[in-house]
């Protein structure tokens, strides 16, 4: 190795690799990027000024079922792991759950909405909020957040498992098909509205979760906010609980929402029908089920009864929260649009084949950057911050605790304010894959690359330790303008 770095063989590596991807850029049309102002007619901004005067809680719940009939006669590839990897069956089907909440305070409503999908960039999530905002079926509709939750064995809904690296894996049938469902979903939960008293309490879970990457740093706190209707209907949990939806494993060919779905069915049942959504966390890291060594690569007969005890176990949970305690009617939000310089060549080249759909744009220097978006919300009096986050951020980017200049693989300080030195509520949390995917958020002193492949190999740093997660990253400027934009956007709120 160290004559061929001698002879400079990693950097002709390199700079090849660079050349390709200029002279891609190069001939990729103009029509390909776009601007943030062209891609956030729809993004809904939230408030500008905070209030806390609501009057009630309203809130309503709808779900759409997105499998599709013909999963067995069309071919629909699995996302998570594997390239051609199609469906073979159904274990559980693939949801749209949507939440409709209002304070009553005459400023609008807000919804929050899960999808059973790995990920769904924000173009995708801009096509549903079009339908619904042009429906004119919900008026006064402020915020319209809507979640992937991470599930590994659903339908490819970003593009990058088809048959092959370069090929689109979205089927663009059932792609039309969810949005049409997914907004449907909306509307219904804003039509089955009701009036009623809304809760938070949490819970603190032990020995289920594991990060597979160091520091080793994860919330292991259940969220639970929960709608009780003033008619006496069944109630509304909306679960926050932060781990990579994967606990079928790798060999899976069934569509499924994976643990979350066992999570609903248990909770549905012990409590006689409520209604049950999952948003997951900051599950860069990686912050996955404690037994990973035992399921991961697992025959599926033992993997699903291990999806089913997972799920079942975290709704014991949540189930088990005996410290609610009432939101006073109050919902704020806001969002901003951003640019997000990407360095990763494998993601910059699947994009411009037209796998990726995220949207793209182009400075004077022919740097690409991608588009997206962060929102900040709050529910209640000070009592709930919620960071919406458009991908897996590791955990320590929320708690502030980063590496060391000596224990990460660059040698440096991570220089961040990280998410809990913004906080301002009693109890805040992450909520992951909000309004688009962009992959793994890593602090920079620890965002390893390999040498001559850097986003194509995984790199192994100087202490042994794989950087598997920098292959599906934006590049290093990506926590810190994710960061810097949440900030700004915190401290732009006025009350």
């Amino acid at each position: 190795m160290e004559i061929l770095r001698f002879l400079h063989l990693p950097e002709l590596v390199r700079g090849i690799i660079s050349a390709l991807l200029s002279f891609i850029i190069l001939f990729v049309p103009n029509s390909t990027y776009t601007t943030v102002e062209d891609t956030s007619k729809h993004m809904l901004t939230g408030d500008e000024i905070f209030s806390y005067n609501g009057e009630k809680w309203t809130v309503g719940f709808a779900r759409e079922v997105l499998t599709p009939d013909d999963i067995t006669e069309e071919t629909y590839y699995i996302a998570g792991y594997n390239t051609n990897n199609p469906a073979k069956s159904v274990l559980d089907d693939m949801y749209a759950k949507a939440v409709y909440l209002d304070d009553n305070s005459g400023r609008g409503g807000v919804v929050i909405c899960a999808i059973d999908c790995m990920g769904i960039s924000r173009k995708d999530i801009n096509d549903i909020r079009k339908i619904v905002i042009e429906s004119g079926k919900i008026p006064n509709l402020k915020s319209i957040n809507i979640c992937a939750t991470h599930t590994h064995s659903a339908i490819d809904t970003q593009g990058l498992w088809g048959k092959n690296f370069l090929s689109d894996g979205k089927n663009e049938e059932f792609m039309n098909e969810l949005k049409e469902r997914t907004a449907n979903s909306i509307i219904s939960a804003y039509i089955n509205r009701k009036d009623g008293n809304l809760y938070f309490g949490t819970a603190e879970s032990e020995g289920l979760l594991t990060d597979t990457r160091e520091p080793i740093d994860y919330d292991e706190t259940v969220t639970s906010i929960r709608f009780d209707p003033a008619d006496g209907s069944n109630d509304t949990y909306i679960v926050n609980f932060t781990c990579h939806a994967e606990m079928l494993g790798s060999k899976t060919t069934f569509v499924s929402a994976d643990f979350p779905a066992y999570m609903d069915k248990e909770i549905n049942e012990r409590t006689g029908g409520a209604n049950v959504v999952f948003l997951n966390g900051a599950v860069g890291g990686l912050i996955t089920g404690a037994e990973i060594d035992t399921f991961l690569r697992a025959d599926t007969e033992f993997t699903i009864e291990h999806t089913k005890q997972f799920g079942k176990n975290v709704a014991n949970l949540v189930l088990s929260i005996n410290n609610e305690v009432a939101l006073a009617p109050a919902i704020n939000v806001k969002t901003e649009a951003i640019e997000i310089k990407c360095d990763n060549t494998a993601l910059l080249l699947v994009r411009f084949l037209e796998v990726l759909n995220n949207d793209v744009a182009k400075d004077k220097d022919r740097n690409i950057s991608i588009i997206s978006e962060v929102s900040y919300m709050e529910l209640g009096n000070n009592q709930i911050g919620i960071y919406m986050i458009p991908g897996e951020l590791s955990p320590e980017l929320e708690s502030g605790n980063f590496m060391s200049a000596e224990e990460s693989a660059n040698g440096t300080e991570a220089d961040y304010k990280p998410l809990s030195e913004m906080a301002r509520c009693e109890h805040n949390f992450v909520l992951g894959l909000c309004n688009d995917e962009l992959g793994y958020i890593i602090p920079e002193n620890d965002f390893f690359l390999h040498e001559w492949l850097p986003y194509f190999n995984n790199a192994v740093d100087l202490s042994g330790r794989k950087h598997y997660e920098e292959t599906n990253s934006l590049g290093p400027q990506a926590a810190g303008a994710i960061l810097e934009a949440m900030d700004e956007l915190i401290s732009s709120t006025k009350r």
